[in-house]
């Protein structure tokens, strides 16, 4: 499911130039950015932590590791993943973002992780600039929608592992069930934009982020795209009710 270079693509239901969806993507969270972690808390009830430490789990990082976080926004996995590799570890926070790349090193900074633990680096998704086979684990937790052209981001994050390093994609995906899906449209039309509009004063923001999640590719296409990318022992995990869903997979050459 790759976007139309040369036409349209979605920017949640509309139709946007191809060229012009990263900007509006970029306007969403730099509006976002101050806000980010409390909404986050707010939108979720706190289980976004817990979906977060299970995708830090699956990702099995060990001392010494190189790891790449994408789309790392405030830096929850990036924390996580200091403490995994040590001193003798390498972790980069990639985000396309300026506003959410400040606010992660801000963050990180709170938390006791200084800028020698951690690397930040301005990145589009699509065309990471790092060297090839040089990340034991890459993650990308609930930025992989907000990119124009996903085939081309797990392209470009699959050249960047090691043989034998692995990818983990966190993100919302389709409810297993007819009964919480009709639930979970309720809860993100109707409650999602409210809290936008009282807590981060932007309603549409997270009226595009309920959109957005609507027009993901479901667990069957993204691991489909995972294959097609070259990544194998693809694996889904559906976490509440498949509301989100981590994908695992290796560069096995």
């Amino acid at each position: 499911m790759s976007d139309n270079k040369a036409g349209t693509t979605h920017f949640g239901y509309q139709q946007v130039p191809t060229g012009d969806k990263a900007r509006k993507v970029g306007e969403v969270f730099s509006s976002v950015a101050g806000n980010y972690d409390l909404m986050n808390d707010l939108m979720s009830m706190g289980i976004h932590r817990l979906w977060k430490r299970f995708a830090i789990d699956l990702a099995d990082v060990r001392p010494g590791d190189s790891v790449l976080d994408v789309a790392g926004g405030t830096g929850d996995l990036t924390a996580a993943f200091v403490k995994a590799v040590g001193g003798t570890g390498r972790v980069v926070l990639a985000d396309i973002n300026n506003a959410m790349l400040s606010a992660g090193r801000d963050r990180l900074a709170d938390r006791g992780v200084c800028e020698q633990q951690a690397q930040f680096v301005q990145a589009n998704a699509e065309c990471l600039p790092f060297e090839a086979r040089s990340f034991n684990c890459i993650t990308i937790a609930f930025g992989l929608r907000n990119v124009t052209d996903k085939a081309a981001a797990l392209a470009s994050m699959y050249s960047c592992l090691k043989p034998g390093g692995r990818l983990l994609v966190l993100e919302f995906s389709k409810p297993l069930s007819p009964g919480l899906s009709k639930l979970y449209d309720q809860y993100s039309f109707k409650v999602l934009p409210l809290l936008g509009r009282l807590v981060a004063r932007d309603e549409s923001a997270y009226r595009y982020l309920a959109e957005s999640i609507r027009m993901h590719p479901d667990q069957d296409t993204l691991k489909a795209m995972m294959e097609t990318a070259g990544f194998e022992r693809c694996q889904v995990y559906n976490l509440t009710g498949g509301v989100v869903a981590v994908h695992r997979g290796y560069r096995l050459a």
